[in-house]
């Protein structure tokens, strides 16, 4: 398929994270860009300042006429999108050219020098640092990301032709579609059972991933994954380790040693043992294609972070407020991990959404035990995506299973009046369903109390 022969770029589901990456890179190279999503968002309010037209019925009368051009018109759909949508339909059924997103990103990045970041957990921040860095030392990049990466205020960074960064993602396989000339696996933990059904078939397709870098010493994995790779880790004796790691002024300062040699007093903003390995990475792979180990130090010195990655909104003597984008029992242990290292005598209150029926059944322990980690724990109701209910799937039974008896259960439209009268030092929302579109008014109580 050739791009450049493409005018109209058509988006059903252009709100994801992953689908307004794609609609800003192709406004930003010219192309005439629209689509469809089911609400309004943070996301579409800010696509639709960038000109992008975005409605929320999927009424085939709504879509402008220079996109019902199927000769040159590329239409993008997401795999959460369901099957009896009116538009999609549509343009199946008139023979419309139809790629699914990452179709689509590997149509993109195969004709440049592809960086890969893939793995269950941390691959939006690993990515988003290794963009910035590669931004930061002049490298002609274009960073496909998962997330808003702070003072980018976007989900893509740069402009480049030659060089692309893609989040690699492993839901419905789709990191199969890119052809990377570098990648890394931070994770291969068990996740997305709905799609693959055991944590055998995540470990061959991870397997099938890390196959496409021939060349293993362009292929960078955390010590303990059974992938032959560049081994990266937090003192663990990896080729690429942190070690002499300290905490000063609230940054962490450490020493990373590589098969070439030492960098010394490294300063990184980002809290938690998990994002030293995600920070790590990032090096590893950008010292490897030939970035300076300076430029590589003031890169991750000047990363700022990423929106819902343990993203401080308010950060007072008296009052923390962070929120985080977890789902998983490891990303939840992750984060329980860094606040307790930073706030170990304060008062800590997480509120988690869980994300899925199906994975809260799948790992409903796993997820009752990382949450009676925290002291005091509130929980809200299943935020379902695109699924339907699975009966006894409840955020009552998790409730049930967490060890805790400082833990409640109530609904969203009391998460407000509850944060107005809570005596906690410390806020953590946790989640990644629509919890997120929450922050700024929780923000908001938060920073007005004394």
């Amino acid at each position: 398929m050739d791009l450049n022969q493409i005018h109209n770029v058509y988006f059903i589901g252009i709100g994801g994270i992953g689908m307004s990456a794609l609609a800003r890179y192709f406004k930003s190279i010219g192309k005439n860009v629209a689509g469809y999503d089911r609400t309004s968002t943070q996301l579409t309010d800010e696509l639709k300042k960038n000109g992008i037209r975005v409605h929320f019925n999927d009424s085939i009368a709504l879509i402008d006429l220079p996109f019902l051009n199927k000769s040159n018109t590329l239409v993008v759909v997401t795999p959460a999108v369901p099957k009896e949508h009116f538009q999609w339909n549509y343009f199946i059924k008139n023979g419309f050219v139809v790629k699914k997103r990452a179709e689509v990103l590997g149509i993109i990045t195969k004709g440049t020098y592809c960086f890969a970041v893939a793995g269950t957990h941390g691959k939006t921040t690993t990515s988003s640092i290794l963009g910035h860095v590669l931004y930061e030392s002049k490298v002609d990049v274009t960073a496909f990301l998962g997330g808003i990466v702070e003072g980018y205020n976007s989900n893509v960074i740069g402009e480049g032709k030659t060089v692309t960064v893609a989040e690699a993602d492993e839901f419905d396989r789709s990191f199969l579609h890119l052809h990377p000339n570098m990648a890394c696996v931070t994770s291969m933990d068990a996740d997305h059972l709905d799609i693959y059904g055991d944590s055998t078939a995540i470990e061959a397709s991870f397997t099938e991933f890390a196959n496409k870098v021939e060349d293993k010493t362009k292929l960078f994995v955390t010590k303990d994954l059974p992938l032959k790779g560049v081994t990266v880790g937090v003192e663990n004796g990896s080729d690429y380790n942190a070690v002499n790691i300290r905490v000063e002024n609230g940054w962490y300062v450490f020493d990373a040693e590589t098969p070439s040699g030492k960098i010394t007093d490294i300063r990184f903003a980002l809290p938690g043992r998990h994002n030293l390995t995600n920070a790590l990475m990032a090096l590893a792979m950008a010292k490897t294609y030939g970035v300076a180990d300076n430029d590589i130090k003031a890169a991750l010195e000047s990363f700022k972070g990423v929106k819902r990655r343990f993203s401080y909104q308010v950060k007072k003597s008296d009052m923390v407020y962070i929120d985080d984008y977890a789902h998983h029992p490891t990303e939840i242990d992750a984060v329980h991990q860094a606040v307790t290292e930073l706030y170990p005598d304060k008062k800590v209150l997480a509120i988690f959404q869980p994300h899925l029926f199906s994975r809260t059944r799948d790992f409903i322990d796993g997820f009752a035990k990382s949450l009676s980690a925290f002291k005091n724990i509130v929980l809200l109701d299943i935020y379902p995506a695109r699924e339907l209910p699975i009966e006894g799937v409840t955020s009552k039974w998790l409730l049930d299973k967490i060890e805790n008896p400082n833990k409640k259960l109530i609904s969203k439209k009391d998460v407000i009046p509850f944060l107005r009268i809570t005596d906690a030092d410390v806020v953590i929302t946790i989640g990644a369903g629509d919890i997120g579109e929450m922050v700024p008014e929780i923000k908001k109580v938060l920073d007005e109390k004394n």
